[in-house]
């Protein structure tokens, strides 16, 4: 039976806006890149909240945080509850901050009532999970996970060329501990869905039962910079119109394999960027994402076979690599089943789904049990100033965490008696 413990919801509401201010925007979102003085501000922060509930804070190789509160049993694995603070150059309230404040409140809830789980909880925030300022996303979570390794994570550059390395440095938050060597035995992931589901169907809690496949890539366009003005179309080398043809061929190729396949370019850069010139160069990204990867696999294909064409013209040189690919996952059906036993018990309309957007948790899943819990944005809007989640479907999914972890960590008794 699950404890009837409720959370405070005008406590978890009010961490959220005040956390929010921390990388705020004129817009109403937040601003917060991973690994800035923004990140490090809200990394301090919540390291202050988690010792001030006795909890012991680690911090890895790569940034990820660990705040452990004890249980009864010392020699059980810890159950997590995980996601993440940083922020896209435009987000909102909620993504992934959601799932790191409701952890924490299920702490301050159990720590309130004085109630002891038989396993140890953890807390965690991992680094870097947006992929907006070092690509790929997720990549505290997967150096975890073993699918990177530190070296790898430390050469990303961002934009401006500076390193991960670099930043974390800078921030002060590498860690002794070697990423992976925190432990734990299962993990939960509270997030806003980022889609239109469960508001469309009015649900508040959507069972995450796994996680779209994902591929993501980079594209250079090489021509030639020339007068607009004197330079005759047929002797025009534009990279900007070989890299518009072949961003049409990815709109394309998502709807051969609709409804389930999307496709996208979110960014891309210009050079020399004049009005009067020629683009002589463009470098773009693709993001292309499907529940199976065997469509994906086709996908890739006919990306591939349309920047050969182009490439095959002569006019222009293009150049394609694929830097990050996330298999289609599925999660645990343990943690799954105390998600939808803590939804039914808490009164709520639920519905099992997967997920669109990646998540730490993808990773995760790989080792240890994991599921996810999402909750609805208006709209199904999200990496967006506008993004919004209410006070009470906040509410309703932290409820749900809670019951969830308290469930998992009553049954695991059970599976070892």
């Amino acid at each position: 039976m699950i404890p009837n413990l409720q959370i405070n919801p005008q406590r978890l509401w009010d961490s959220l806006m005040d956390t929010a201010k921390i990388g705020g925007t004129a817009k109403g979102g937040v601003s917060r890149l991973t690994l800035t003085d923004t990140d490090r501000q809200v990394r301090d922060w919540l390291k202050q909240e988690c010792e001030r509930l006795g909890c012991t804070v680690t911090v890895d190789e790569v940034g990820n945080m660990f705040a452990v509160r004890p249980g009864r049993r010392a020699d059980l694995p810890p159950i997590a509850i995980g996601s993440h603070l940083d922020t896209q150059p435009t987000g909102g309230k909620f993504d992934g901050i959601l799932g790191v404040l409701g952890g924490l409140e299920v702490l301050k809830t159990l720590q309130d009532s004085g109630y002891e789980t038989n396993a140890p909880l953890m807390l965690v925030n991992w680094t870097n999970e947006e992929g907006s300022r070092f690509a790929p996303a997720m990549l505290g979570s997967g150096v975890y996970a073993g699918v990177f390794d530190r070296g790898y994570a430390d050469s990303r550059e961002d934009r401006q060329g500076v390193t991960f390395g670099e930043a974390i440095e800078a921030i002060g938050y590498r860690g002794a501990a070697k990423a992976g060597s925190v432990t734990f035995g299962a993990m939960f992931e509270l997030h806003i869905e980022q889609g239109p589901i469960l508001e469309q169907e009015e649900k508040v809690i959507g069972v995450v039962e796994g996680v779209q496949g994902m591929r993501w890539y980079e594209i250079s366009v090489t021509g030639r910079e020339a007068h607009t003005g004197s330079t005759p179309m047929p002797m025009r080398h534009d990279a900007l119109v070989g890299a518009a043809r072949l961003i049409d061929r990815v709109e394309g190729i998502a709807l051969e394999h609709a409804p389930s396949a999307v496709g996208s370019v979110g960014l891309i850069e210009v050079q020399p960027n004049s009005r009067n010139v020629v683009p002589g160069h463009v470098f773009f990204t693709v993001d292309f994402r499907h529940p199976q990867d065997e469509v994906l696999d086709v996908m890739e294909r006919k990306l591939l076979a349309a920047v050969d064409e182009m490439a095959g013209r002569g006019s222009l040189g293009v150049e394609a690599k694929k830097v990050w690919e996330s298999p289609a996952v599925r999660f645990d059906s343990n943690c799954l089943a105390s998600v939808r036993k803590s939804a039914q018990a808490a009164g709520y309309p639920a519905r099992d789904m997967i997920s669109g957007a990646g998540h730490d948790a993808a990773y995760i899943a790989r080792v240890a049990p994991t599921a996810m819990i999402f909750v609805p944005c208006a709209g199904g809007l999200s990496h967006n100033e506008e993004e919004s989640t209410s006070f009470e479907e906040c509410a309703a999914g932290v409820q749900v965490l809670l019951g969830a972890v308290l469930d998992y960590d009553e049954r695991g008794i059970e599976r070892l008696s």
